[in-house]
């Protein structure tokens, strides 16, 4: 059994700036609905997942807030053209057969590392995390899987898609899996506005590596060989140990939805009339065919 946890903002985002000018009769912007549609159905296509949720940002922590109030200030807001395109998209999803999953003041990585430690205490279940969320990196292991489409992460020109193991993010990384998030605490997370020590992430993961972790590296600072370096990581203790609670995915909440009901079932005819609306030509002839041959299995089977 394999289930699919899908990062939403992050493929709207994606979706928005990876097509640029493409809109509807009326000028309603569609880029990201069309990006995310055909994302969603590509994963689908590749993975062949059974189960599968879309988990959406419903505000920040406030734990990570608390720690850190700068946390996320950086980050610029959405354009407007997307907005709408958001509040379509999320009522599209459950159409492309896809849970919405969210919760107040929750983020969509700790949702998803919840859903995957959850679903690895299955037997014989596999979890794909599509997202480029680098603390869910942490959760690679045998029973998870990263699914990709950089061009980096693909091991030829010719391959649309790559899933990461745990052998290939310690080779992306440097570190195991579950020492990214001490590569983080050294490092920080721009992205986030987790400041760093003044440490690159090249530098952080060769003291990780060289100690074991962060805690024994903070335990044997003296033993250090850049003076320098022994300095930055003295003086910032505090600040990294900080940064390394803020990294900590939370991995206790409570599923808001079942695993065993993220079945993937499309519901074509709706989805066919919400995407005429997008005038997508032949991603919509594409689904209409779709939609004819799962009919035909279907009316078979009952015959």
């Amino acid at each position: 059994m394999k289930l699919l946890l899908i990062d939403g903002h992050y493929y709207v985002y994606r979706s928005f700036f990876a097509i640029p000018n493409l809109s509807n009769s009326k000028g309603e912007p569609t880029n990201a609905i069309f990006g995310f549609t055909k994302t969603l159905r590509l994963m689908v296509k590749h993975l062949q997942p059974e189960l599968g949720a879309v988990f959406w940002d419903e505000g920040m922590p406030e734990r990570r807030v608390k720690l850190q109030p700068a946390y996320k200030e950086t980050r610029k807001e959405m354009p407007q053209p997307m907005v709408p395109q958001l509040d379509f998209i999320q009522k599209l999803t459950p159409l492309l057969g896809f849970r919405n999953i969210s919760l107040p003041n929750t983020e969509a990585d700790d949702l998803m590392g919840c859903y995957a430690i959850a679903a690895c205490k299955r037997p014989q279940m596999e979890v794909v995390l599509a997202t480029n969320d680098k603390d869910l990196y942490q959760l690679v292991g045998p029973c998870v899987k990263v699914y990709t489409t950089a061009k980096a992460d693909l091991a030829s020109p010719k391959d649309s898609f790559a899933l990461l193991t745990e052998d290939q993010v310690t080779a992306k990384w440097e570190v195991q899996p579950n020492l990214i998030g001490d590569v983080l605490a050294l490092a920080g997370d721009s992205v986030d506005n987790i400041p760093g020590v003044g440490l690159g992430r090249k530098t952080a993961a060769a003291l990780i590596r060289e100690f074991g972790g962060l805690e024994a590296l903070l335990a044997s600072i003296d033993k250090v060989k850049s003076a320098r370096t022994r300095e930055k990581l003295a003086n910032s203790r505090d600040q990294i140990l900080e940064n390394r609670k803020m990294v900590d995915l939370d991995w206790h909440l409570e599923l808001p939805v079942p695993i065993d009901e993220l079945r993937i079932e499309p519901d074509y005819p709706k989805l066919i009339r919400a995407l005429e609306q997008c005038e997508f030509k032949s991603l919509l002839q594409e689904i209409r065919d779709e939609a004819a041959r799962t009919d035909g299995g279907a009316q078979r089977n009952l015959l």
